[in-house]
């Protein structure tokens, strides 16, 4: 890989990355009803999702994504259901400050984010049909493997990692009872928006 590849990756997966999607819409709402720490798990399913398809990608296994892409389509719609059911979940459960509205969901968090990315056809058309045009796939050898998950990783974590902090931050604001209610109310709503967006993707 080329120093002008590596620059037109990243930029592509920048671009991608900070662009709204069911991705950016969860990271958000989850940071704002729990606080930033709780929606790492969230975050490090979405980049597992996303390193997932790179490897499809680069080891020459689109036919997997295509052979399998009933099951993809099920996963975006298990995904989407369970980011509504969070978000009703939100609307309908009264706040109290400083507390978490799933204090146990770490796992279900990941698998959420992981849901998220792998039934996103936003996703998988930039790994299986864009990133060919950004890198030569057949020539990348193993350190270049590393260093392009390197680079997707990086830059997809640290762009969800800020939207999640900047969502934290804003949640910080709302101190007391009532307050903290309407935010769960907004990061209900904005979760419910976030399913409803992936399970009207196609």
């Amino acid at each position: 890989m080329t120093l002008l590849d590596i620059a037109g990756l990243s930029t592509a997966m920048l671009l991608l990355a900070i662009s709204p999607g069911p991705g950016v819409l969860a990271t958000v709402s989850k940071a704002l009803s729990t606080g930033f720490t709780r929606t790492i798990p969230l975050i490090l399913g979405i980049v597992l999702g996303d390193l997932l398809f790179l490897l499809f990608a680069v080891y020459g296994l689109s036919f997997v994504a295509e052979s399998f892409h009933e099951v993809f389509v099920w996963i975006r719609i298990a995904g989407a259901l369970y980011l509504i059911g969070l978000g009703v979940t939100l609307w309908r459960t009264k706040a109290k400050a400083h507390t978490d509205p799933f204090p146990h969901a770490t796992k279900q968090s990941f698998l959420s984010g992981l849901s998220i990315t792998l039934g996103n056809p936003k996703v998988i058309l930039f790994y299986l049909g864009f990133l060919p045009a950004f890198i030569d796939l057949e020539t990348l050898s193993a350190y270049d493997v590393l260093t392009v998950s390197i680079i997707v990783s990086s830059i997809l974590g640290a762009v969800m990692l800020s939207y999640a902090l900047v969502a934290s931050r804003a949640k910080a604001l709302f101190k007391n009872d009532k307050r903290q209610t309407l935010l769960q109310q907004i990061a209900g709503t904005v979760m419910i928006s976030a399913g409803v967006l992936l399970l009207t993707k196609s």
